[in-house]
């Protein structure tokens, strides 16, 4: 049985009901959202699910991008990274069934190594991952010795091993600001690196003229150092926030003038310029919470719109449902059944990689 302390609110009340009250429950908290014939076929997966994680001692950890139905009715944990890593950390629950893309299960893998941590997806990858590798980071540490790296959580287990500290999208500015010199490696979103240079009073350089390159044309990198509070980016991008544009937010506002912008820290800076507010998904989550708009525009993944569109049902969220997550997407309520019932996919991270990457998750968590 999952100790009564490490469930929360999220699915709280679908644990030891019926068949029946579930699919009343799914039905009160999502008809705005999810078709009815559609809850229907879901409860008998969400039932199925609550039943064996309790069975088991089984703990869900379920990202702000997971479909509705998956999100408010057997995730016993719901946030952004930073929320999902520290609750991954303490659990004493096992297996730990992460829904969410890899690099997040990894992580939890990294932080709570004696506990199974089971991804309920064949690949569930990232763009933004998938952008840089280990040894593109020990390139750039080469060509610039003694500069600190920051990584983004949204990076794989050896890139990780490979940073001096990680960072989520909420804290980024405040650990670029914290730390000593005035040059940073900040990897590997070039958008967020681009938003938080801003933030913090730096120029952003990247790879093709941050490395050592007499031959280039324009100041060497050395010259470009002394300059000081140089931030060295990496042309990485997630394939949703990238999509969104400034012509989105001036088209809403013209449909809808009363409408507050929310943009994530992983969009475009024109865009973030543009927003009323920007902030990692929980970030987004409070404002929308606390404010008393009667709209709102999300740049972020469409599916977080639903989540908290469920959760405020007073509150009206303009919907730009075309950008989802395709590997988010990959995550639903029949592979997390299946993952309970079958151990599917065990995620496993060499040691040596792994108590590395985690001194640069400790220093996040502990920041």
């Amino acid at each position: 049985m999952l100790p009564q302390s490490t469930i929360p609110s999220a699915s709280a009340a679908f644990h030891d009901v019926t068949l029946a009250d579930t699919f009343q429950r799914m039905k009160e908290k999502l008809s705005a959202v999810v078709p009815e014939f559609e809850l229907k076929a879901k409860s008998e997966l969400v039932y199925e699910i609550n039943r064996l994680k309790q069975e088991r001692g089984a703990i869900i950890l379920g990202h702000n991008y997971m479909e509705p139905a998956l999100y408010h009715t057997v995730a016993d944990v719901v946030g952004d990274s930073l929320e999902l890593s520290r609750k991954a950390a303490e659990t004493e629950c096992d297996p730990i069934i992460f829904c969410g893309v890899r690099f997040m299960a990894e992580t939890a893998k990294i932080l709570n190594h004696t506990r199974t941590v089971l991804l309920p997806a064949e690949v569930a990858g990232c763009s933004l991952a998938g952008s840089i590798t280990a040894e593109d980071v020990r390139r750039l540490k080469a060509a610039h010795p003694g500069i600190p790296v920051v990584t983004y959580i949204n990076t794989y287990a050896d890139v990780k091993a490979e940073t001096d500290i990680c960072c989520t999208s909420g804290n980024a500015a405040r650990i670029v600001a914290s730390l000593p010199g005035d040059s940073v490696i900040f990897l590997p979103d070039e958008y967020l690196a681009k938003n938080v240079a801003k933030e913090t009073g730096k120029r952003v350089i990247f790879p093709e003229t941050a490395v050592s390159d007499t031959s280039a044309t324009g100041p060497s990198s050395a010259q470009q150092l002394t300059d000081k509070l140089v931030m060295i980016g990496w042309h990485g991008k997630c394939e949703v926030h990238d999509k969104f544009t400034v012509d989105d937010i001036t088209r809403a506002r013209a449909q809808f003038p009363d409408t507050i912008v929310l943009a994530h820290p992983e969009c475009p800076p024109e865009v973030v310029d543009a927003a009323d507010f920007s902030g990692s998904t929980s970030a987004i989550i409070r404002f929308i919470r606390e404010h008393q708009a009667p709209r709102y525009l999300l740049l972020t993944e469409c599916s977080m719109a639903d989540n908290i569109a469920a959760d405020n049902p007073a509150k009206e969220m303009l919907r730009m449902c075309s950008v989802r997550c395709p590997h988010m997407n990959e995550i639903t309520l029949e592979d997390t059944l299946r993952a309970l019932r079958e151990n599917r996919q065990v995620i496993e991270v060499p040691e040596e990689i792994r108590v590395r990457a985690k001194k640069s998750l400790d220093r996040m968590l502990t920041f």
